[in-house]
C-alpha cells in the first residue's frame, strides 16, 4: 500500500463538520486500508521517535529538581488526549440529543492531542524562550522559534515514514487540528483586523498587532493553508478538533500542576493563603485602586487583582467580576484551605484526598465545554463556560505565581538557558570551520539541506536569494537539531562541546 501526500482535498467537509474519509487521503489501493485514515494518523504519531522523546523532556521542572515524580511532556500529553477525547464525545452526544449530526471527530482530536507538544525543545518553556531569542537575535530567523510551529514542522517536514518524501503524510483534518495557533508570524494586519485578533495575537498600545504565538513558520505555511482548506474553520480560528485539543491542554496543566507541586512540597500553604485572603478580604478596595498603583503593589492580593484586570482587558466578552470572585473563593476553599493546609505525606489518605481534588476539577471542566456562542472574537469554536474559564485562570495563576516565579527555579533555568546557547553557537562555529565542517553530525547537515530545499520552493514573492537561503537554512537546521534533543542529550552535547573528557563518548552515534 502506497500513501500519497495529500495537499488539496477534493471535497468539502460533511454536515456537522466531520470530514469525509474519501477526501482525507488518496490511496493506490483503497480496499487494502484497514480502519479509517485518522486512526492511521494516530498510530503514526504514537510510533514516532519524536513522540517517544517526550518522556525525557521537562514539562515544568525536572524530577531531579523537585525530588518527587512530576509530569514530563509525555505524561502530560497522555492526559490531554484522555481529557480531549471525553470532551469530543460529550459534544457529539449533546448534538445527537438535539437531533443534529456529530460535530467533532474524536479520533482526529486524539491524534492532535498526541501531537500537540512534539515541538517542545529541551527544558520546557525556558528552552522555547531561549531558542526563540537565539533564532531571532543571533541566527537571523525573522520567524524565530515557537514550540507550536515546531510541532507542525515535525509532522509535515522533519519526521519520516517509508511512503512519503517528508513528514508523516497525515490527513488535512489532523494537520489542521494540530495547529493551535493556525497562522504564521507574517499574518497581515489587514487579515487580523478583518477577522478580529484571536488568542495568540495581541494589539499593542500603539495600535500595531504582535503575533506572539503561531503554529507555522513561513517555510511550512503553504502546507498549513492547504490543510485548513480541507476543513471547516473560520479565518484565524482553530478547527473544532483543534479547539477541543487546546481546551484539554488548558484543563490538564491547570490541574496536574497543582498535583505535581503539592506532592513535591513546593506549593507552600502560607504565602498562597495570604495572597487569597489578601484579595478576598478587600475585594471592593482593590477594585477602586488605579492601574499604576496595582502594578507597583507588592502586598498579598495584588497578584490576583492584576490577574482580574488582565482578564477584563484581554477577554472582555467573557470576563466578569462576580465570576472571578466566585472562582477565587472556590479555589481558596477547595485547594488552599482544604488541600494545601495539610502537607502531602505520601500516605494513602493523602493520595485519596489529592485524587478526589484532581478528578473533581477535571470532570467539572470537561462537562463545561460547549460550542462557542456568538460574539466571542478571541475564542475558538469550542469554549469553556464562563464559570469554568474563570476557575482555570485562577488555578493557572497559582502555578505561575508560586512555582514559575520562584528564585530557586530561576537560577536553575538560567543555567539551562546557557546550555542551549552554548550548543547553538558552537554548532554554528563548527559549520563555519572550513577545515572541520566535514565532521559535523550528519543529521545536522541533512536538516540544513531539507530547509534549503524548502526555501528554494517558496513562492517567488517570498523566496530569498540563494545567499540568503543558504544562511537561513543553516540557521533553521541548527534550531531544528537542538530542539529535537532530550534534556539529557542537550546537557551532554553542551558538556562535550566544552571539552569535558568524561563526556567524550556520552553522545556516541546519537549526534
Amino acid at each position: 500500500m502506497t500513501l500519497h501526500h495529500e495537499t488539496s482535498p477534493s471535497t468539502e467537509p460533511r454536515e456537522g463538520g466531520i470530514p469525509d474519509p474519501a477526501a482525507a487521503r488518496v490511496y493506490e489501493d483503497r480496499d487494502d486500508v484497514p480502519g479509517d485514515p485518522w486512526s492511521i494518523d494516530l498510530e503514526r504519531i504514537q510510533f514516532s521517535p519524536y513522540f517517544s522523546r517526550l518522556s525525557a523532556v521537562t514539562q515544568v521542572v525536572s524530577p531531579s529538581i523537585s525530588g518527587a515524580p512530576v509530569h514530563n511532556r509525555l505524561t502530560h500529553t497522555l492526559k490531554v488526549s484522555a481529557i480531549a477525547r471525553v470532551v469530543a464525545l460529550q459534544l457529539n452526544t449533546r448534538a445527537r440529543d438535539a437531533g443534529a449530526a456529530d460535530v467533532c471527530n474524536a479520533t482526529v482530536v486524539e491524534a492532535a492531542s498526541y501531537a500537540h507538544d512534539l515541538g517542545h525543545p529541551p527544558f520546557g518553556h525556558l528552552g522555547e524562550m531561549t531558542l526563540n531569542r537565539l533564532a531571532r537575535a543571533e541566527l537571523g530567523l525573522a520567524d524565530g522559534f515557537e514550540g507550536n510551529a515546531q510541532t507542525y514542522r515535525i509532522l509535515t517536514a522533519l519526521d519520516v515514514i517509508e511512503t512519503a518524501p517528508r513528514g508523516l503524510n497525515l490527513t488535512a483534518a489532523v494537520r489542521a487540528a494540530s495547529a493551535k495557533y493556525p497562522w504564521a508570524p507574517s499574518a497581515s494586519a489587514s487579515e487580523i483586523e478583518r477577522n478580529g485578533p484571536p488568542r495568540g495575537i495581541r494589539r499593542e498600545p500603539d495600535g500595531a498587532y504582535r503575533v506572539h504565538k503561531y503554529s507555522a513558520y513561513d517555510l511550512d505555511l503553504e502546507d498549513l493553508d492547504a490543510a485548513r482548506g480541507g476543513v471547516d474553520a473560520e479565518p484565524l480560528r482553530q478547527s473544532i478538533e483543534g479547539a477541543v485539543m487546546d481546551l484539554a491542554d488548558d484543563i490538564a496543566y491547570s490541574v496536574h500542576d497543582v498535583d505535581d507541586f503539592y506532592r513535591a512540597g513546593i506549593l507552600d500553604h502560607a504565602p498562597i493563603a495570604a495572597e487569597f485572603r489578601g484579595w478576598l478580604d478587600d475585594v471592593l478596595e482593590w477594585r477602586e485602586r488605579d492601574d499604576a498603583e496595582v502594578r507597583a503593589e507588592l502586598a498579598p492580593g495584588a497578584g490576583l487583582e492584576r490577574l482580574r484586570r488582565k482578564m477584563r482587558r484581554d477577554d472582555p466578552w467573557i470576563a466578569d467580576d462576580e465570576a472571578f470572585l466566585a472562582a477565587v473563593s472556590d479555589v481558596d476553599a477547595e485547594m488552599v484551605t482544604d488541600l494545601l493546609a495539610r502537607p502531602f505525606d505520601g500516605s494513602l489518605t493523602a493520595e485519596r484526598r489529592l485524587a478526589a481534588f484532581t478528578d473533581r476539577w477535571i470532570r467539572r471542566f470537561q462537562e463545561s465545554a460547549r460550542l462557542r456562542p456568538v460574539d466571542t472574537p478571541r475564542a475558538g469554536p469550542v469554549v469553556l463556560s464562563p464559570w469554568a474559564w474563570h476557575h482555570v485562570e485562577v488555578l493557572k495563576f497559582v502555578h505561575k505565581r508560586f512555582v514559575l516565579s520562584r528564585p530557586d527555579l530561576a537560577v536553575q533555568q538560567r543555567g539551562m538557558s546557557r546550555i542551549l546557547a552554548r550548543s547553538v553557537r558552537a554548532l554554528g562555529e563548527w559549520l563555519d570551520d572550513d577545515l572541520d565542517r566535514v565532521r559535523t553530525p550528519r543529521r545536522l547537515r541533512e536538516l540544513i539541506a531539507l530547509a534549503r530545499e524548502q526555501y528554494a520552493a517558496l513562492p517567488a514573492e517570498r523566496r530569498p536569494t540563494d545567499g540568503e537561503a543558504d544562511a537561513l537554512a543553516r540557521s533553521r537546521g541548527i534550531v531544528d537539531y537542538v530542539a529535537s534533543l532530550t534534556d539529557a542529550q542537550a546537557f551532554a552535547l553542551s558538556e562535550a562541546i566544552s571539552g569535558r573528557a568524561d563526556r567524550l563518548w556520552a553522545l556516541g552515534q546519537r549526534l
